[in-house]
């Protein structure tokens, strides 16, 4: 069967479709009835069916390959790395689930997790699954009113988390921000287990409430706990994710749908099978870090590398070096990622033996043309672009190489995933646009397993803020997109992230693809800045490869001209940027992603609002500066 012949199996009957694919994972008690669908938009899937997440990554393993890596630890901030075999793992994931029965948690009961990226964060998420409980992830070293206001959403028994983190040599002491976030929390844990790594030799606890899991975990070594076998509907975890104002937005994800969702991807989009060993540089308290470090590569019976650290430390060949060691098959990272190591030294990506990766997967932004074709020769492998978001815990859009091989189109994400109908649609019309036009990126329910079931305690929003932008009942992305004839889409970015010129309607994605195509600039921002005449002005902040060619008055003029030039070739004059700052480093959050708004904000000397993600507070300073220089 084709491409399209399974595509259009997975649209045109999807119980069929989905029941074969259910066949991936383990049931307990067999579903029967693969979908209702009977109070649009919501989901049920494999209704009546019982599984368990954590059975379906560990212990249906146990029989073939107990003595298989399962976890490979790294981190080169502690310079430590610890294998666990699958037997291994399902021994701590199983005292784990001990010391969290001990301290009352049962099934349906919120954990949150805030944790560095070390392997009891992964024992915890797997212990949770084991026994019905709910986690919420949050990514370590989020600020205290961020962790405060997650908390008083998910109403947890317990959290779970450490002492401290690193990054980049730097101790992140995470135990006073756990302090402050249960004292402006209303509703707060009534415990707090915590994985003293001997970082904050500091650190203070509060008698009666912080327990410390070292002593917990002795006391209930060699413990076997039962699996809890939970409806296939039953949530698995919440994760929150960016909205525009106010109360977070909790993702709540099912446990049967993701299951199958999750085995169904490693078969047909990231062709992995049992045994191999999957590396994926993200972080736990992300999506793909749920999906692709977790559950994904466990439930394929994988080895899954969990990496603490940064990509260019202790220089920019480590991550290749780990692909050599363990002999990695497949890799995710994102652009961003790949675009950091485009700034280090060449040398470092022939350093070490990579024949071992069958494919590099990116994901998390739009990966523009010249970091995809810079990668990909460097490494000599298949660079797969793929598009999702954490509403949908898996690809919306990607090469599907286990279905059929496909050419590929840099700066595409490839075609429709199984399991997702989607259309672009103007937004304002709400009718189908033509090929290669731009429209908003919708997806027709009912949506696949896997996705969202709703907001975590708010079913109104969940249908508010996805299914109520059209007349019709379709799912927004909020992302602008166009598909050529060919059948490939092109994700242009946000549709909030437009830039209103004279009347012209302007991507910011679609200005910086232009910029990046300038040999000298590795990096790029585009944001609308306030004119009174135009309404709005594009303004863009610009990394360069060689700092030395900004490094006097002449050669920014000289390289602004030149960009502005490349822009009026791309796209034309109406969106060349009225100025080229050069700046370097761009704001981002930890998980790589462009902290637009802020940009905008200081360009419009205006406060750039809750930096509560921001990875580094010099590059906001940066961009600031810029301003102010002109």
């Amino acid at each position: 069967m084709n491409y399209q012949e399974f595509h259009q199996w997975s649209i045109s009957d999807p119980d069929s479709f989905w029941a074969q694919q259910a066949e991936l994972v383990d049931w307990h008690v067999p579903f029967n009835h693969t979908l209702d669908y009977q109070h649009p938009p919501f989901t049920r899937w494999f209704v009546g069916g019982r599984t368990n997440l954590c059975h379906n990554a560990v212990d249906r393993h146990l029989a073939e390959r107990a003595q298989q890596n399962a976890l490979v630890y790294i981190s080169t901030e502690t310079n430590t790395e610890i294998n666990y075999s699958f037997a291994e793992l399902h021994a701590e994931v199983n005292a784990c689930a001990a010391v969290l029965k001990s301290q009352g948690v049962g099934k349906g009961d919120r954990v949150v997790i805030y944790m560095p990226m070390v392997p009891e964060a992964i024992f915890a998420m797997l212990a949770c699954a084991r026994i019905g409980a709910v986690h919420s992830v949050v990514f370590g070293g989020f600020a205290a009113h961020s962790l405060a206001s997650r908390i008083d959403d998910a109403r947890p028994k317990l959290m779970f988390t450490a002492d401290a983190g690193m990054r980049g040599g730097r101790v992140i002491a995470y135990k006073p921000l756990v302090d402050e976030a249960l004292r402006l929390a209303e509703h707060p844990p009534a415990k707090v287990v915590i994985v003293n790594r001997g970082l904050d030799q500091g650190m203070q606890r509060v008698d009666g409430r912080d327990v410390d899991y070292a002593t917990l975990r002795a006391e209930h070594e060699g413990a076997r706990v039962s699996v809890e076998w939970l409806e296939s509907s039953d949530p698995s975890y919440i994760l929150y994710t960016s909205g525009t104002t106010g109360k977070p937005k909790g993702v709540q994800r099912d446990t049967g749908g993701y299951a199958v969702a999750l085995a169904a991807s490693m078969k047909y989009i990231y062709c992995g099978k049992p045994g191999d060993t999957m590396f994926t540089t993200s972080d736990i308290g992300w999506v793909v870090g749920h999906s692709y470090i977790v559950y994904g590569p466990l439930i394929a019976g994988m080895t899954t590398v969990v990496y603490e650290g940064l990509p260019i430390n202790p220089d920019a060949a480590i991550w290749w070096k780990i692909v050599e060691q363990h002999k990695v098959n497949v890799m995710f990272s994102s652009p961003t990622a790949i675009r950091v190591l485009k700034k280090q030294d060449p040398a470092c990506l022939s350093r070490h033996d990579v024949t071992s990766l069958r494919a590099l997967y990116l994901a998390g932004e739009p990966l523009d043309e010249p970091t995809s074709r810079w990668i990909s020769d460097a490494l000599k492998v298949p660079v797969i672009d793929n598009y999702w978001q954490t509403e949908t815990g898996w690809p919306i859009l990607s090469a599907q190489p286990g279905i059929e091989k496909s050419d590929k189109k840099f700066g595409s994400p490839g075609f429709p995933v199984y399991g997702f109908n989607v259309r672009l649609l103007h937004e304002g019309t709400g009718k189908p646009v033509g090929t290669d036009e731009k429209g908003v990126l919708v997806l027709v329910p009912p949506l696949p397993p896997g996705c969202l079931q709703t907001i975590w305690g708010n079913d109104e929003r969940f249908v508010n803020t996805y299914f109520s932008n059209f007349n019709d009942l379709v799912y927004s992305s909020f992302d602008w997109a166009r598909c050529d004839a060919d059948g490939y889409y092109f994700i242009l970015g946000r549709a909030d992230d437009v830039i209103n010129v004279a009347g012209h309607r302007l991507g910011t994605r679609e200005i910086e693809e232009a910029i990046s195509c300038h040999a000298a600039v590795a990096e790029v921002a585009v944001v609308g800045v306030a004119d009174e005449l135009k309404g709005q002005a594009v303004v863009a902040f610009a990394v360069v490869r060689d700092p030395a060619r900004v490094a006097d008055a002449e050669g920014r003029v000289a390289l602004e001209k030149e960009i502005m030039s490349t822009v009026d070739a791309q796209l034309g004059a109406i969106a060349r940027p009225v100025r080229v700052h050069f700046v370097a480093l761009l704001p981002k959050t930890r998980s790589g992603k462009l902290l637009r708004r802020s940009i905008q904000a200081l360009a419009e000397g205006r406060d750039p609002g809750d930096l509560t993600t921001l990875d580094d507070p010099s590059a906001l300073e940066q961009i600031r500066g810029a301003v102010v220089a002109g």
